[in-house]
């Protein structure tokens, strides 16, 4: 599991790769967020165009995450899912809580 964050118009865009699973996956995600907002980033765009795959504790993990930048007057979005990620919160239901997009450019568009 990779992260890495780049600035784009104001907003943080975290490119990830690899499996967010139970383990390090997780806590890649969690720490990078958590870094994230501890340095004030309120605007944060997820590209999970190379997560190969999601368990639960990697569902869990976005939605902690999704919570926490929440909490903090922040918003995060996801940019890119892959056919079984995109399955997966279509199926959890998940793809009703989160601002999801296929296009970088129209998703850091609706940051405000």
């Amino acid at each position: 599991m990779k992260a890495s964050s780049r600035q784009v118009s104001g907003v943080t865009v975290v490119d990830m790769s690899g499996r967010i699973t139970l383990g390090e996956g997780s806590v890649v995600l969690r720490d990078t967020v958590r870094d994230l907002v501890a340095k004030g980033e309120k605007k944060i765009l997820l590209n999970l165009g190379d997560v190969t795959y999601i368990d639960s504790s990697g569902i869990g993990e976005l939605v902690s995450a999704f919570t926490s930048v929440r909490n903090q007057q922040g918003q995060l979005k996801l940019l890119k899912l892959t056919k079984k990620v995109h399955d997966l919160l279509q199926i959890t239901k998940l793809y009703t809580v989160f601002d999801i997009y296929d296009d970088e450019a129209a998703a850091l568009g609706t940051f405000k």
